[in-house]
């Protein structure tokens, strides 16, 4: 919806009558800002699983690496590299990071589901 529909959306938050650089520039950043969004969801899942599976310090440990030491690092770090873009870029690049880590430790958890059940036949 925010890919096509943005300024239906923009509206919602009463941007109906500002002015056409408002608009531009709400757009720009619903589009920057929210384009890993699945990633984002496909992180929450990983969240979830690994507290599922009894690995609570890690799920804990991959949550806040996304949020506070990806979120809050790229949004004081690309800004000196890319101005205003650099924050609205610091959340799409801390979730493709974190999808990343995510996916090494689902695999790491799977394998280890793998070797429990071989031990266990």
């Amino acid at each position: 919806m925010v890919e096509f529909f943005p300024k239906q959306l923009i509206s919602i938050f009463g941007a109906a009558n500002e002015s056409s650089y408002y608009t531009a520039f709400a757009i720009k950043a619903f589009r920057i800002y929210l384009c890993m969004i699945v990633m984002a969801c496909i992180n929450k899942a990983c969240f979830i699983f690994l507290q599922a599976m009894g690995k609570a310090a890690a799920s804990t440990a991959l949550s806040m690496l996304r949020e506070v030491v990806f979120g809050v690092g790229f949004a004081v770090l690309l800004p000196l590299f890319w101005g205003l873009d650099g924050v609205l870029f610091s959340m799409p690049v801390s979730d493709i990071l974190t999808f990343i880590v995510a996916a090494i430790l689902i695999f790491h958890t799977y394998q280890e589901l793998n070797t429990k059940v071989v031990q266990i036949k």
